[in-house]
């Protein structure tokens, strides 16, 4: 059964290119198309059918796209955002993760990558590119707030490890940072993991910047 798609995108070029070639993917069907955030909700309150993934463009007028992936995150949380944007400004990306999206495509990627992120999010609910891991463990810092690590319920060590494992240090080195041997690591990562319900640690990444636990 092919996976509905819904493109919001102000440049109307733009939108007719992306659904050609969405419609030329096996598994795959464009179900509307929207101009901005607000023709999309509103279009979306009038169907009787969802989307299973919105292609999010960032910069739109009325609604842009960090509101548009918000407001559908609270409304419409089974929908699946994969923003698109001609910008690779590392706050922008990081932005629109914790504002709910599953993924962040460059527009001027290739089709076989477009596909990628599609079939990545569907099966496994978040694309991650190297651009975008790249781009989000450059900028993370520790966080302003202790209280963030009361989100998946992480004790002051598992916090530590969160921590350094949100930076390009490895697990050996991370060992040697907190004072414990690798094989204690191991422990803290699998129960980080379970925690935070992700199963690699690109996934871990990007949930603790979905959640705060991270911060420019």
């Amino acid at each position: 059964m092919s996976a509905f798609i819904a493109i919001v995108d102000d440049h109307h070029l733009v939108a007719i290119a992306l659904s050609d070639m969405v419609r030329k993917f096996d598994n795959y069907d464009v179900l509307l198309v929207a101009e901005n955030g607000r023709d999309l909700l509103d279009q979306l309150a009038r169907s009787t059918q969802l989307p299973e993934i919105v292609l999010l463009d960032i910069n739109m007028p009325e609604m842009d796209g960090f509101e548009t992936a918000t407001q559908l995150r609270q409304l419409h949380p089974s929908i699946r955002v994969l923003a698109l944007s001609m910008n690779d400004r590392e706050d922008q990306i990081v932005r629109m993760v914790r504002n709910g999206a599953r993924g962040y495509l460059l527009k001027g990627c290739r089709p076989a990558e477009f596909l990628q992120a599609l079939d990545d999010i569907r099966t496994k609910g978040f694309y991650y590119s190297e651009f975008l891991t790249t781009q989000l463990i450059r900028n993370l810092n520790t966080p302003t707030e202790n209280g963030h690590t009361s989100s998946f319920n992480l004790n002051n060590r598992e916090f530590d490890f969160l921590k350094y494992a949100c930076s390009e240090l490895t697990y050996t080195e991370i060992a040697d940072k907190m004072c414990v041997s690798p094989r204690t690591v191991d422990g803290y990562r699998e129960v980080v993991f379970q925690k935070m319900s992700v199963k690699t640690r690109v996934g871990m990444v990007i949930e603790a910047v979905r959640h705060g636990l991270v911060e420019l």
